[in-house]
């Protein structure tokens, strides 16, 4: 090896060294102390829904559904207790970490609504509700009109300010992970929390803006009434918020070729990888 080979090599050294510490950092995670009402929790999906006060910096105050890191601390909580927990921040999550009962169960928090969301979610290998509703370019859309697809569901909105677009980014990564046979055999669906905003074109300013490939994703949208009607009955548990914002169950269901729910992935802490094989699983 000449004599500025061997220089090199301590340069490429740092470089890999670099790179490594940038992607560290990029899901390195911040933790911050909040305060708030649990309204529900399940243990089969390691969530809880907690009614928090506002989070500096992070989101306002809100009815929002968690991943749980430990499954033992949802042992600790039971609705209407009054909490201080830790909430862990990665660029891809939001999970309590751990909590601290500060006032026993009382009241049942402002409302059952999104704490009714887990009862109504629906069941693994269940037929999965109909909807009918307009894509992102105004044309209609219906689960029948799907069938035969096997479907990724979530629930957005586009003025979402933390979950929805981790949710959707979390989707863009494996939808450019699908291998070729299978592009032609999956769609992603996403099915607004806030019609009265989502507009069509709203619609698809935000999956354009994400890198979403449109060939195979719809974003539905429709009018208030049937909305509410399909998040009711998928047991999304959307309601208004504070500053505009909507408070709602962080979900996606993965239904088969012939309209059954095959699998439910509750929250945010599922990577690409994990999806990519319940997809093959069900697809192939």
């Amino acid at each position: 090896m000449s004599r500025g080979a061997f220089a090199l090599v301590p340069l490429l050294a740092a470089l890999v060294l670099l790179a490594c510490d940038v992607a560290q950092h990029s899901q390195r995670a911040r933790r911050v102390e909040a305060r708030g009402l649990v309204e529900s929790l399940d243990r089969e999906l390691k969530q809880v829904i907690i009614d928090h006060e506002d989070i500096p910096g992070v989101m306002p105050a809100m009815s929002m559904s968690f991943d749980v890191a430990d499954p033992r601390l949802l042992d600790t909580l039971a609705p209407g207790q009054v909490i201080e927990f830790t909430l862990e921040i990665r660029s891809t999550s939001f999970r309590v970490v751990a909590a601290r009962v500060v006032e026993e169960a009382g009241s049942a928090g402002r409302s059952g609504t999104l704490a009714r969301g887990f009862a109504g979610a629906v069941g693994e290998a269940e037929p999965a509700p109909d909807f009918a509703l307009v894509d992102q370019d105004g044309r209609p859309v219906s689960l029948a009109d799907l069938r035969g697809k096997t479907l990724l569901v979530d629930f957005i909105y586009t003025h979402c300010p933390g979950p929805c677009p981790i949710l959707t980014g979390t989707h863009v990564e494996l939808q450019r992970l699908l291998p070729e046979a299978l592009q032609e055999r999956v769609r992603f669906v996403s099915i607004s929390l806030d019609p009265a905003r989502d507009t069509p074109e709203a619609m698809r300013h935000y999956a354009t803006a994400r890198g979403v490939d449109l060939a195979h994703w719809s974003f539905l949208t429709g009018d208030d009434d049937t909305v509410a009607d399909v998040l009711q009955r998928y047991g999304v548990g959307a309601r208004p918020g504070e500053n505009g914002e909507i408070e709602h169950l962080v979900i996606t269901y993965l239904i088969d070729a012939e309209g059954r729910i095959a699998r439910r992935f509750a929250g945010l802490e599922h990577r690409p990888e994990t999806l990519l094989a319940a997809l093959e699983a069900v697809a192939g």
